[in-house]
């Protein structure tokens, strides 16, 4: 069904809310969902609402939180999110880093202890919209195996950029999960009861599967090399914090009546230490016109430029409103907090 943008905001924030969240907390959590949705990063929306609210409910999520920005030098800090609703976590963070960004043309900000943030480039574009560049990595549940191995290790661990052009609210962006597909990918097939493609997990047996409900571990991209990338955000968003990293890292699924202590980390750049800011937006620009411009291979009408297609989307779903599955409306509108739905030990669990 389709739904605009306003009222599925406002459906998602009284859920949220109803759970626990207290106003200003449901607020951004819905923000950052519905940023997700009206992208066509259905995985990253109105369809995580159900497990966030049981969740809070049973007291996973600190609706409470004692949020604190440590400044540990000129160009970073630690934003401790005391296991806090981590969309609001992160936001507050980025805000934090912006301000330093500006002042001193870097700022490195690691969260702290946060709860799962949803779609990270939401932070990133925070950055954008403030004229600096962002990058965004955080670390999530092990449910990939590394090249070469039969069992998981680390998360989807995604990355996320974005850089601002010359004309306003246009950025060249990426967001990736360091695996062929996100989790939520799978989630999203399931909710549709579509198969998957066979390259982007395995099954119980270390064998492709186009079954969505057969998945046992993820697959990461490009094989060894998305390997090392998730273990660089591992990395910079657990280790370097003083988190749990790679198998140790809590689960999704696996009580949800205790925080996560999940990591992120910003890192913003100010391009006026690096040159004249109008020149950069220019070159940023002409980048995405070259792309736009260079010969499309056969079977494609367009290059487009990372992030563009986001933008497409977002201009049908002003004109049709955002698409949501039924089922996930009908939950939405209505009272109902489930509480025996996601705790459970198996993240891939039927």
């Amino acid at each position: 069904m389709r739904i605009t943008r306003e009222d599925l905001k406002s459906l998602i924030k009284t859920k949220l809310n109803k759970a626990g969240l207290n106003e200003d907390h449901a607020e951004q959590a819905a923000e950052v969902l519905v940023f997700a949705d009206e992208r066509g990063i259905h995985s990253h929306g109105a369809m995580r609402v159900d497990y966030y609210a049981e969740r809070i409910a049973k007291g996973g999520i600190n609706t409470n939180p004692d949020f604190r920005f440590e400044k540990t030098g000129p160009c970073s800090g630690i934003f401790h999110a005391d296991g806090g609703n981590g969309h609001t976590a992160a936001k507050l963070a980025m805000d934090e880093s912006i301000k330093m960004a500006k002042e001193n043309g870097i700022a490195i900000v690691g969260v702290r202890d946060m709860s799962h943030s949803g779609a990270i480039s939401y932070f990133t574009h925070q950055a954008a919209q403030a004229g600096l560049i962002g990058l965004t990595v955080c670390q999530s549940d092990p449910m990939v195996v590394p090249f070469g191995g039969a069992e998981p290790y680390y998360g989807t661990n995604p990355i996320a950029f974005a850089a601002p052009s010359s004309e306003d609210g246009k950025y060249i962006t990426l967001d990736m999960a360091t695996t062929v597909q996100a989790w939520g990918k799978i989630l999203h097939a399931r909710s549709k009861n579509e198969s998957i493609p066979n390259t982007w997990a395995v099954d119980k047996n270390g064998e492709p599967t186009t079954d969505p409900f057969d998945v046992n571990a993820l697959l990461p991209i490009s094989g060894p090399k998305g390997y090392g990338l998730m273990m660089m955000v591992d990395v910079l968003s657990g280790i370097l914090l003083g988190l749990p990293f790679g198998n140790k890292v809590s689960s999704m699924y696996e009580d949800l009546t205790e925080y996560r202590k999940l990591g992120q980390l910003h890192i913003v750049i100010n391009p006026e230490f690096f040159g004249a800011i109008n020149q950069f937006k220019k070159d940023i620009s002409q980048t995405m016109d070259d792309l736009n411009g260079i010969k499309p291979a056969t079977g494609f009408s367009k290059v487009l430029y990372p992030g563009q297609n986001n933008d497409v989307v977002i201009e049908e779903y002003k004109q049709k409103g955002i698409e949501i599955v039924d089922d996930i409306y009908e939950y939405l509108a209505s009272d109902t907090i489930h509480f025996n739905k996601y705790d459970h030990k198996d993240p891939f669990a039927k």
